[in-house]
């Protein structure tokens, strides 16, 4: 009798957790444009072929997302890279740390990577340093935005941290690097929250820079009013997944509490510290600080002003969106909204993967998965394939379809007051297309333009702030949607 009970429980361990009857598929694609989607692929093959995730608990999404956060620094990459501060206006500083090619070759452009890590992450997080080393070794420049309150080494010095939909320090990060390599391409990549950002700062109605020729996000959300509902249900375990990203971004409020909790934010916004650590969730904790701290009369329009697809329509470079099917962060329900935008505007491209989790894709081996993911090399593969695309007209292409034929594909036949750019130029062109929902950040600090000073002094080729080789991971663990550690 106990014997069968025990062949029950492996045999309901194989086959409902560890989902081991299933087998690697392709990709489906999905995208407005045949031509456009034709030519990519052409030049990322590697997409078409499926993707192949560890035997034994690849095909978990739970798994997978899980040994992102635990067992990843296993296979943490060490990554020599420079720390750049900026001073913006309303008195934050923000930081990103920025890294050489490796091999660089002689045939190839001038490309940097500009990354936007999840939640809670930054440099230090082992899923952005593997991908940062193998950029390197494929002759990219990466830069890093390190999210505001995230590192322990540095210090706040405004009473805000990160915000789900925040783009002023990431277009910051953007406008500093233009400004040390003026001839530098670049290519927009976003992870989970980080996907959110990049999606939005591509759409958002403010004067980007010429350089930014792409984009590519992972695992992004890309609504939160959907997002947080979902994520409030237990259905999926995502309830617990809630809990963790809660309690883990009041680590980062309380590590800071003295920078963010001044009396003139108490009285002026009426919150209290109390209020902010007994939140159960992050629904709870917006509800009575973040979104006031934004200036929104609730947490909805708050929620609805952080969302990326409003500004989907307006993204003018070719984009490609991931996400895995699995993730039990995003799940299914949560991927309408961009699989219909790919089919209706014209320069994006959603890719849909059935396995890989929340920013897992462990692929190959059978309980030891490689190194590298499938996530890492895809992010280059696709940088590659749009860079190189990136100077020929999408429409009126004529081209053989012999190595995509086999893919599965479907056609369809912002923060004004937080824009990096400072003059009255862009001031003037921010009011007149501000379109889409808008943070109202002003109505607590009105000096918030995001304009910066940079900190760092040196030649564009030899910032001096080293971060060292093993950089360490900071001591407090960080569960969240973008990733999981800090």
């Amino acid at each position: 009798m106990y014997e069968l009970v025990l062949v029950a429980v492996v045999l309901c361990i194989l086959f409902k957790i560890l989902n081991v009857n299933n087998s690697p598929e392709k990709s489906i694609f999905y995208c407005s444009n045949q031509n456009f989607l034709d030519e990519f692929l052409k030049r990322a093959p590697e997409l078409t072929q499926p993707y192949v995730p560890t035997r034994f608990w690849g095909f978990s999404g739970h798994i997978q997302t899980i040994v992102q956060s635990v067992i990843s620094r296993l296979h943490c990459p060490l990554v020599n890279g420079h720390r750049i501060s900026m001073k913006l206006t309303d008195g934050a500083t923000v930081t990103y740390d920025l890294y050489h090619a490796i091999n660089q070759q002689k045939e190839m452009l001038d490309i940097t990577l500009a990354i936007c890590p999840g939640i809670g992450n930054n440099s230090e997080s082992v899923y952005i340093r593997r991908v940062v080393y193998h950029a390197q070794l494929n002759g990219y420049r990466v830069c890093v935005l390190n999210h505001i309150g995230t590192l322990a080494s540095v210090p706040v010095t405004s009473p805000r941290i990160f915000m789900y939909g925040n783009t002023a320090d990431y277009a910051a990060m953007i406008k500093d690097v233009v400004r040390r390599y003026p001839g530098t391409k670049l290519v927009c990549v976003g992870f989970s929250m980080g996907g959110n950002i990049v999606g939005k700062y591509l759409g958002e109605p403010r004067i980007k820079p010429v350089n930014v020729v792409a984009g590519v996000a992972v695992c992004a959300g890309y609504d939160m009013i959907g997002g947080m509902r979902m994520l409030m249900e237990w259905n999926g375990f995502r309830r617990m997944y809630m809990y963790a990203m809660t309690e883990n971004m009041k680590a980062i409020i309380r590590r800071c509490w003295k920078e963010l909790f001044t009396v003139e934010v108490k009285n002026k916004l009426g919150i209290s510290e109390r209020q902010v650590f007994n939140s159960g969730t992050l629904v709870e904790l917006d509800d009575v600080y973040t979104r006031r701290l934004a200036g929104f009369k609730s947490v909805t329009e708050f929620y609805i002003a952080n969302s990326s697809y409003h500004h989907f329509k307006n993204i003018k470079v070719p984009t490609v969106f991931i996400n895995a099917r699995d993730d039990p962060i995003i799940p299914p329900p949560l991927l309408e909204v961009i699989r219909d935008a790919a089919l209706k505007y014209e320069n994006i491209v959603f890719v849909e993967q059935k396995f890989g989790g929340h920013l897992g894709f462990y692929e190959g081996g059978f309980l030891r998965s490689n190194p590298l993911t499938w996530q890492d090399r895809m992010v280059v593969h696709i940088a590659d394939a749009l860079v190189e695309g990136g100077g020929k007209e999408k429409e009126g292409l004529e081209l053989e379809s012999e190595n995509v034929s086999n893919a599965t594909v479907h056609t369809s036949g912002v923060f004004d007051d937080t824009g990096t750019e400072s003059d009255e130029k862009e001031g003037e062109f921010l009011n007149r297309n501000s379109g889409g929902p808008n943070l109202r950040i002003e109505k607590f600090n009105i000096g918030m333009t995001s304009d910066y000073t940079s900190l760092d002094s040196s030649d564009p080729g030899s910032p001096t702030n080293l971060t060292p080789a093993n950089t360490p991971v900071l001591r407090r663990k960080v569960l969240g949607c973008g990733g999981v550690e800090e």
